[in-house]
């Protein structure tokens, strides 16, 4: 059983349940809006996305934000997914991301947009 993110009842009064799919798209999610060091026994989980909201924005820093996106993925959601592409865009104001990775149990490939910080 996967329980949904985030945690919700169903309609008969229990915890949500979601697909395998669904879930690993949950996991990426929070992978990539939780900070370092936020969880007290994982320091190292996370990728630092919300820490660049008042960052100045540029092509570098978006360059930089790959980079520790797809180190963070790769080390953390490696035994369920492989990575396919990710970009990170720096237009005017916004940072948008895109990742697309292929489900390692079932080969179905998946894309996940997280556009101005937010999925």
């Amino acid at each position: 059983m996967d329980v949904d993110f985030p945690w919700a009842y169903d309609g008969r009064g229990r915890t949500a349940e979601t697909t395998p799919a669904d879930h690993i798209r949950d996991m990426l999610v929070l992978l990539v809006l939780t900070e370092a060091g936020e969880r007290v026994n994982r320091p190292g989980f996370g990728c630092g996305l919300r820490q660049l909201v008042f960052a100045p924005n540029s092509p570098e820093l978006a360059a930089a934000l790959q980079f520790t996106m797809q180190a963070a993925i790769e080390r953390e959601l490696g035994d369920v997914l492989r990575l396919q592409a990710m970009e990170v865009s720096s237009d005017d104001a916004t940072l948008a991301v895109t990742v697309t990775y292929v489900l390692l149990e079932d080969a179905v490939e998946e894309t996940v947009t997280v556009p101005g910080g937010r999925p």
